[in-house]
């Protein structure tokens, strides 16, 4: 078995933490490879010293954001990713430090699922293509007024939206920017893309959820300054007056380990601080019960 570590430096405890897994994996008989420039202080092979087909896992350590990173930064590797927290609000970061070892032995032992997870492929007016794992979105930018931003789906006029941008994010990413400008939460297992309006001037404006086959146009139409398109909060392009950014969803899509210790719907309620609590009432059927 080949496993590939991927760690966040800029945490502190990141290296050390990286050091005892690879001494543990190494022990338990796999073969460790890291990132080159992190190689020779971990004592492993490079990882461009490996066919990228031949990794069996990829393991994240850090946040969301380590995970996001390590994908569009590597785009030819394909191999499931298994992501241990070392920051805060971690969706697809999920194993806690504290589960670190027991989670590594589920990992080894086969106790897990693959999940399959959508990603978005944009068009640019200039025919650029970019990938997004969690959200694309127009917003504003230089501009000190909201802007008309006007939505076609399959060919089909859906409404002008008067915001500060919209988000559109895959269910991965319906728990990050979208989450916090009032979109639903979809589980990540799901195929679907959801339209999130940013602070849209008419309150009946809400998110919707769409079909994944669905190809969303997006026109923008003041005769302002150019608008900013961002891609999970790396990369950019400038969207002019009139010219129309295309979103789908991407043939390719990543994979992330779901070992059987995990509980998405443990992750949420921790996350985020959910106080709803299991009780029994006088025939022993559970109920939930609200503070």
């Amino acid at each position: 078995m080949i496993i590939a570590l991927f760690a966040n430096m800029k945490k502190r405890e990141s290296f050390a933490i990286t050091q005892k897994i690879t001494e543990y994996l190494q022990q338990k008989g796999v073969t460790v490879v890291a990132r080159d420039e992190e190689a020779t202080d971990l004592k492993v092979p490079p990882l461009s010293s490996i066919p990228p087909e031949s990794l069996d896992f990829l393991i994240s350590l850090g946040g969301d954001g380590t995970i996001l990173r390590m994908i569009h930064n590597f785009p030819t590797l394909d191999a499931p990713i298994l992501g241990i927290n070392l920051g805060h609000l971690g969706f697809m970061a999920d194993v806690p430090l504290a589960d670190l070892y027991p989670s590594l032995d589920e990992l080894l032992n086969g106790s897990y699922t693959i999940e399959e997870r959508v990603m978005m492929e944009g068009v640019t007016p200039r025919q650029e293509r970019v990938l997004a794992i969690n959200e694309m979105v127009i917003h504003r930018s230089r501009n000190p007024s909201l802007i008309d931003l006007s939505i076609h789906v399959d060919g089909t006029y859906l409404n002008t939206f008067s915001a500060d941008g919209i988000i559109v994010s895959t269910p991965n990413g319906s728990t990050a920017y979208s989450l916090a400008a009032g979109g639903p939460i979809l589980t990540p297992d799901l195929k679907a893309l959801v339209i999130t309006p940013i602070s849209p001037h008419t309150i009946s404006n809400r998110p919707i959820v769409l079909l994944p086959q669905k190809k969303i146009e997006i026109q923008y139409l003041s005769a302002y300054d150019p608008v900013e398109i961002t891609y999970d909060g790396f990369s950019r392009h400038a969207l002019a007056t009139n010219e129309t950014f295309s979103i789908s969803c991407a043939t390719r899509t990543f994979k992330m380990v779901n070992l059987k210790r995990s509980d998405y719907f443990a992750t949420l309620r921790t996350k985020l601080g959910w106080a709803g609590q299991l009780r029994y009432n006088e025939l022993n059927h559970p109920t939930e019960h609200r503070d």
